[in-house]
Formats: structure tokens, sequence, C-alpha cells
């Protein structure tokens, strides 16, 4: 008996399951919601309306499985610097709870099942995935080269864009990348609310952000940012032929935008974290101006 008892698998404690849970962010889900507001956006702008139920699941599912993803491969370019940051050390792999090769193992899993997902829709789609796939999984190291992978973070988070409209209409049109760009400008922005949070911990730790490379100049450089996106969102309307329902959505994210600004005055570490939570407001709001305009048509 004592034989077939030391013979017998251990089960997974409780704990390690808490912790694989912990890196791919499951505790917070806001990465997941500013990964999936531009995505509807793009489906149903390409849709014209509600998306083939299909379609929607596929996306859907996939944001939170390579935005999963995207953390683990996140934490594990960072478990250098993880644990020297304030906000960031007390992730599973800056404190030893799960090892690299576990989190590679956790990565490759997610994004399998994402790609089996991808496999259901049409070749264009599936063809657009592998870019999707080097986007995300290069991100985390842009980092350690240079200051902006705020920016190179809008080019993989968006990139589910052009994928939506090849899903929908099988091709990729003009609308569908100025609002990649829209999503690109906006992710910049948002993200160096959060890069702001770390400044004074990367400086020291070596790591590269826009905060770092904005300095002093980063609220007004900010603004720009948004400027930017609100002109990008326009075109999209202008392109996708939206009415007053959408553009008044856009006036009320310009209202939540000045507020984060108003959060940011003093440049204070919490301040600026809840700042960049905000931005799922923008999201959802824009998203409501697009469904709302298709409804009232």
């Amino acid at each position: 008996m004592a034989s077939e008892h030391l013979n017998t698998p251990a089960a997974p404690r409780p704990g390690r399951w808490l912790s694989y849970w912990k890196l791919i962010r499951g505790d917070r889900p806001i990465g997941a919601l500013l990964l999936l507001w531009p995505t509807w956006w793009a489906l149903w702008l390409a849709a014209d309306g509600l998306p083939p139920w299909w379609i929607l699941l596929v996306f859907t599912a996939g944001v939170w499985l390579t935005r999963s993803a995207g953390c683990v491969i996140n934490d594990y370019a960072d478990r250098w610097l993880d644990p020297q940051v304030e906000r960031t050390k007390t992730r599973p792999l800056a404190t030893g709870a799960v090892s690299g090769r576990e989190a590679l193992v956790v990565f490759a899993v997610l994004m399998l099942v994402a790609f089996v997902l991808v496999l259901t829709l049409n070749a264009l789609t599936i063809g657009l995935s592998f870019i999707a796939l080097f986007l995300a999984a290069s991100y985390p190291y842009l980092k350690r080269y240079t200051h902006l992978p705020q920016v190179y973070l809008g080019l993989a988070f968006g990139f589910g864009i052009p994928m939506a409209f090849a899903a929908v209409q099988m091709r990729v049109p003009m609308v569908a990348w100025v609002l990649y760009v829209a999503n690109i400008l906006w992710a910049t922005a948002y993200d160096t609310w959060y890069a702001m949070v770390d400044r004074e911990d990367d400086l020291r730790a070596g790591s590269h952000s826009t905060a770092i490379l904005f300095g002093r100049h980063d609220l007004a450089i900010q603004a720009l940012l948004y400027t930017l996106v609100f002109l990008a969102l326009a075109a999209v309307g202008g392109l996708a032929g939206l009415g007053p329902v959408y553009w008044l959505a856009l006036l009320v994210a310009i209202g939540l935008v000045a507020y984060e600004f108003r959060l940011c005055r003093h440049r204070e570490r919490g301040a600026c974290f809840r700042a960049f939570l905000h931005n799922n407001w923008v999201g959802a709001v824009v998203f409501a101006g697009i469904v709302g305009d298709q409804l009232l048509r």
C-alpha cells in the first residue's frame, strides 16, 4: 500500500493554478478589454452591423487567448526586470512561483488554441495570423533596444483589425488600415500613461519606454497623440459613412480623455495608472457610437 501511495502522481497544488492564473493576468482583465474594443470596432464596421456569430466567437476568444499569451511572453522576457520594479516584483515569474520553462509551455498552449480557432476562417485571415503571432511574440523584447515599445504594442494589439475585415469581407479595405493606425496611436497613448507609472524604476533598471523618451514633454506629446487618435477615428467615420451618433460618441470620448489629463497633471503614479485603466471607457464609448449609428439608420 505504501509503494502504491508513493507511485501515485500528486495532484497540482491549488497555489500552482493560482500562479498560472496570475501569469496570464486572469485577475486583471483590463488588457483584454483594451484589445477587445478595437477588435469589435473592426468586426461591426466590416459587417456593417452584427458580425456572423462564429467569427464573433473566434475573435472574442482569440482576444483573451492572445492577450494572455502576450502577458506570459512579456513576463518571460522581463524576468530580469520585473523583480526591480515595485509594481511587478510580485509577478509569478519574478518571484519564482512559475519557472521560465512552464511559462513557455503556457504560451505555446494558448497560441496553439488561438491558431486552431483561426484555422476555421478563410485563407487570408489565416495568413495574416502569422504576422500577428510574430508581433505578439517579439513585442516584449523591444524595451531592451528602443524607447518605442508602446508603439510596437499598438502594432501587435491592433492586428486583429485587418484580420477582422479579412474574416468578414475576405479583403482589407482602406478603412481597416486607417482604423489600425488609430489603434496604434491610441495604444501608444494609453500605454504611455502605464509607462509613466514605472518611469523611475525603469530608469534605474536600464529599461526603455515612451515615458522616458518624452521626459518633461510627456503631457504635451500625449495631447498630440490623442489628437491624432481622434483625427484618425474621424477619418474612419467619414470612410465608413457613419452618422451623428458616432460623432457624438467621439465628443464623449474626447471628454473622457480630457479627464485623464486632469488626473495626470501632477504625474503621480496612482493617477497615471487610473488614467490608463480609464481608457476602457474610451474604447467602450467608441464601440457604442459605431453600434448605435448602425442600429438607428
